[in-house]
């Protein structure tokens, strides 16, 4: 009934005809900024006084939309708004259900040069990045949309002779939803529509940071054809309304992406069980990385220089997947940082909106404040080679940053910064390159160069992280083709964009009858 899924392409702005339409769509989308966004439960459109602002990191002064706060009784009537609806909206078949999401697939589609600049002018992500995000998140409609249609068939178990035995899935509940800022539009797109696709509701609470185009996102659903009271959006504050929903007797499921400490904070309080409750809430979380790209004798050091550089630098060090950390071997290790200091230095950093930019802002003052603080510890600890410097008067921009002779056990090789900064590190062996990139709480990606056959397969084996790269960046994973989580403190290893995924949405049932 449905073609195969295949993901979709990314923008070439090279071709003069792409850059035009771009252009065109941060122009228009520059008419729409400095407007009011409503919240909306059950269906209802509802304005407050308090409003989050949303910041252009780029430019201070520019205002990109205001969106109207939740409270605790707003929070409480969207929940109830969940429980109603979905009675109904877990009855529908897994190919109605599905049909919305191709539905709004579509939409974004036509409109993806506009979904990409709301992403410029909100978090800052220059045009590649931004239209990787907006395509990301069009895969995340289509894939989790194909796998439901398969998982409505459920899986084959036995049957012994007199009996017949099916084993089907159900939907869990309500779901909370507590999306980041960072991948605005892809990862609030898909942990948004795998617990609606799999027969949930949905409470979802966006980033402070980029409540506009998760707005806009909820425009489109509504458009698509998606009842009222499935979806709830409840922008508000973490501790008002994010902990009065995870900490809610009725919620079910809760899917989380952000940092350690707020994903800990998160199932702790979900473990509790509440007055009423009469289930487990179930939790989704991916919590950061201190992501290291290990390089050896044998690499090949284009190679190894272009995946430093894209792991470390690509949206200014803001991804849980970044490399942070390089672990090179001794007889390649000043060359590889000769050479990636010489290409840093060359990187372009500036307002996003222009086509010419690789790195744009840092999202807010707060994380400037933080990156920048790391610049006197890293100055302390090893030796700056490049960058180390920002600047906060129009924007949040920071230089991209190495340090190098760090120690494995520094606090720049053990944190995480969240920004365009790198550290390395120096390994006499392999097997001790492995056991530093291993030595940190998290294990997210990595990435491995290298021309040595036997290096890999043991990388395969003893490098612990969930998502594993050989002679690539470690960034950049695609839905359906990488499926994404992490080990350790980078989560729960839910594998966001496979086939494992939406299955943790739901219970599975198994029905025996005697004939």
């Amino acid at each position: 009934m449905y073609t195969p899924f295949k993901h979709e392409p990314f923008t070439d702005f090279t071709l003069e005809e792409n850059k035009q339409a771009f252009e065109a769509a941060l122009e228009y989308v520059q008419g729409e900024l400095n407007k009011d966004y409503d919240l909306v439960v059950d269906g209802e459109r509802i304005r407050t006084e308090e409003k989050i602002v949303s910041i252009n990191p780029a430019n201070k002064e520019q205002v990109v939309g205001r969106v109207s706060k939740a409270n605790q009784d707003i929070a409480e009537r969207a929940m109830q708004a969940a429980e109603r609806s979905f009675d109904s909206w877990r009855k529908w078949t897994p190919e109605a259900r599905a049909g919305v999401f191709f539905r709004a697939a579509a939409l974004i589609r036509r409109r993806k040069h506009e979904f990409s600049a709301y992403l410029v002018y909100e978090v800052g992500k220059p045009w590649k990045e931004a239209d990787a995000d907006t395509a990301e998140a069009i895969d995340f409609l289509e894939y989790y949309a194909r796998q439901m249609v398969e998982l409505g068939k459920g899986k084959h178990v036995e049957s012994r002779e007199g009996e017949m035995n099916r084993y089907i899935y159900t939907p869990s509940g309500i779901a909370v939803v507590i999306p980041p800022w960072n991948l605005a539009f892809a990862i609030m797109a898909g942990t948004t529509v795998a617990p609606l696709i799999t027969g949930n509701t949905v409470l979802m609470k966006p980033a402070s940071n980029s409540p506009v185009i998760a707005a806009k996102f909820v425009e489109v659903l509504e458009e698509a054809g998606l009842p009222k009271g499935v979806l709830n959006f409840v922008p508000g504050s973490g501790r008002e309304v994010g902990d009065y929903l995870v900490e809610h007797p009725k919620t079910a499921l809760i899917t989380f992406t952000g940092s350690r400490d707020v994903g800990v904070s998160i199932m702790e309080k979900a473990a509790k069980i509440q007055p009423g409750q009469t289930h487990i809430k179930n939790v989704i979380a991916e919590m950061g990385g201190k992501d290291t790209v290990v390089v050896d004798s044998s690499a090949n050091l284009d190679t190894a220089v272009d995946a430093v550089i894209t792991s470390a630098y690509g949206f200014s060090g803001q991804k849980c997947s970044s490399g942070s950390r390089v672990v090179a071997l001794e007889d390649v290790y000043d060359e590889l940082l000769e050479r990636v200091a010489e290409r840093t230095k060359e990187l372009s950093v500036g307002n996003a909106s222009e086509s010419n930019v690789f790195m744009g802002p840092v999202v807010d003052q707060s994380a400037f404040d933080k990156i920048m603080s790391y610049m006197d510890i890293g100055k302390e600890e090893g030796r700056l080679v490049a960058g180390g410097t920002g600047d906060d008067s129009k924007g949040y921009f920071i230089q991209p940053t190495i340090f190098a002779d760090l120690d494995p056990n520094s606090r720049m090789q053990q944190e995480e910064i969240f920004g365009p900064v790198v550290g390395f590190t120096k390994a006499k062996t392999f097997d001790e390159a492995l056991e530093i990139a291993n030595n940190t709480e998290y294990g997210l990606t990595g990435a491995v160069i290298s021309d040595t056959r036997e290096h890999l397969e043991q990388a395969a084996v003893d490098f612990h992280v969930g998502n594993l790269y050989f002679n690539r960046n470690c960034t950049g994973a695609i839905v359906g083709y990488q499926p994404f989580g992490g080990f350790k403190m980078s989560g729960t290893d839910s594998k966001a964009g496979g086939p494992d995924y939406l299955a943790l949405h739901m219970q599975a049932k198994t029905i025996s009858e005697m004939l």
